[in-house]
């Protein structure tokens, strides 16, 4: 059975508000992954159908969830992104070309510090969120990703859930992360990072 209602207490940042059926009943908590695929972002007031379900703690999500006279569409099942699998592999295949002696050790020790860093960042973000507590500003997780700290993000967004449905957030992650190889090939090609790592750990 479908229901309507309008959504409220929408919180854009964290993607998920609440709804209560029109005529009454138990409100239902909507999470931003529930809305039918390639539906706008939902906004406090807009009008919903849905349908529910409860989670393991007895509470009422809604699920299947369109805007008022939006047709249906069927969706492809898409493969999520292996986002810590990236970083992993990365950080390895970063770690194994150094011990070749093939890449500088400064990228690779600068790749393994950020990483951690970035992912202790994210890790404390996800957990302010949940508490209501002060956040991390998306422009500092942006600057640690730049720098280097990308692959840690990449395993904390996929452990934590964190960062991944935002469009805007991601598409600029994205950026940061093709703009951090590209200066570190620069950092590589022109022998800047050789010299760093001769003038930091010796020859």
């Amino acid at each position: 059975m479908r229901l309507v209602g309008r959504l409220s207490d929408w919180n854009e940042d964290k993607g998920y508000g609440f709804v209560v059926p029109h005529g009454g009943g138990h409100r239902a908590f909507v999470h931003i992954k529930a809305f039918q695929f390639g539906s706008r972002r939902p906004v406090d007031g807009d009008l919903i159908s849905y349908s529910t379900e409860k989670d393991g703690r007895g509470r009422t999500n809604a699920i299947e969830v369109r805007f008022a006279g939006q047709k249906i569409e069927k969706r492809k099942p898409s493969k999520p992104v292996p986002r810590a699998a990236i970083g992993i592999i990365f950080l390895l295949a970063a770690a194994a070309v150094t011990l070749l002696g093939v890449l500088p050790a400064v990228i690779a020790a600068g790749y393994a510090l950020l990483s951690c860093l970035s992912y202790v960042m994210y890790t404390v973000d996800k957990a302010a969120a949940g508490k209501g507590m002060r956040r991390t500003p998306e422009s500092t997780l942006h600057f640690v990703d730049m720098l280097g700290g990308w692959p840690g993000a990449l395993i904390a967004q996929q452990q934590s859930r964190h960062k991944t449905v935002k469009a805007s957030f991601q598409s600029v992650f994205w950026f940061t992360v093709v703009a951090n190889l590209a200066a570190v090939g620069w950092l590589w090609h022109s022998g800047v990072a050789r010299s760093l790592t001769e003038a930091l750990f010796g020859n």
